[in-house]
């Protein structure tokens, strides 16, 4: 599905479009800050919903919403506001939701199931990766469950590291650093690879790790990730991207930093 945001204020904006993601993971999100910038997409993209506040600079949200409906009738209309007052105003133009500020994922997905959207399939063949607030990973829409949780933080961690190879003595240290040398941080690793490769085969998908040469590494062209579509450039990841990442993991405070530098 694809979904518009909008919203002057580039905090709201952000907030907005963390909890869509949050609420739809497959989405894909485009972010505005201006009416005119919206509509002028308009013409090349017809979003399913469009989720708009309505005090905007230049054109307020119920003007715009005017101008979607003209455009793309079939186009749902959300709006997302501090202001509740406005909500009349905006069932009387036969506006699909109103969600009041702070946007939160629970009041999206309330909003986005009373719409009855169509399911779209995603692409077969990857794994659906969030690094941005807390780890997670998708199969079909639905979370990945792993039996214990440090199979689950070692597949994070080979997340993290972008497709580079790495030792398990190096993910030992990473993830254990008072005894990351020691052997049995070691085995314990490679018990976590056995049970990590075993909840992947489980979906067809053991190809996402790499072993060679005693060391591994994740395939990149396998895994559909927040933090690497951000790392591309991609707007609409950098949005995403509040100032958490992998935030019950203390090894990735690291990169959590260099993101900051990107915004």
């Amino acid at each position: 599905m694809l979904f518009f945001a909008i919203d002057d204020e580039p905090r709201m904006l952000r907030l907005l479009h963390k909890a869509i993601t949050e609420a739809e993971p497959d989405a894909e999100i485009m972010d505005f800050t201006e009416g005119d910038e919206l509509l002028a997409a308009l013409s090349e993209h017809t979003p399913d919903v469009v989720f708009s506040d309505v005090e905007l600079q230049g054109m307020t949200g119920l003007e715009l919403a005017v101008q979607i409906k003209k455009a793309v009738p079939e186009t749902k209309i959300i709006f997302v506001t501090g202001y509740p007052q406005y909500a009349s105003d905006a069932y009387r133009l036969h506006i699909n939701g109103y969600i009041v500020k702070p946007a939160e994922a629970e009041r999206v997905r309330e909003e986005l199931d009373n719409l009855n959207l169509p399911k779209k399939e995603t692409q077969p063949g990857k794994l659906r990766v969030r690094c941005f607030g807390s780890f997670d990973v998708f199969w079909n829409d639905q979370p990945l469950i792993f039996r214990r949780s440090q199979t689950k933080e070692l597949l994070a961690y080979l997340i993290d590291r972008e497709g580079a190879a790495c030792t398990s003595g190096e993910i030992a240290l990473a993830m254990w650093e008072n005894e990351g040398n020691s052997q049995a941080a070691k085995q314990r690793i490679r018990n976590l690879l056995a049970d990590l490769r075993a909840t992947l085969r489980s979906i067809g998908m053991e190809d996402v790790l790499i072993r060679e040469r005693r060391q591994l590494a994740i395939r990149l062209d396998m895994v559909d990730c927040d933090y690497y579509r951000m790392l591309d450039g991609d707007v609409s990841a950098l949005n995403a991207f509040d100032g958490e990442y992998m935030k019950q993991y203390s090894w990735a405070e690291l990169t959590t930093g260099r993101l900051h530098f990107k915004q």
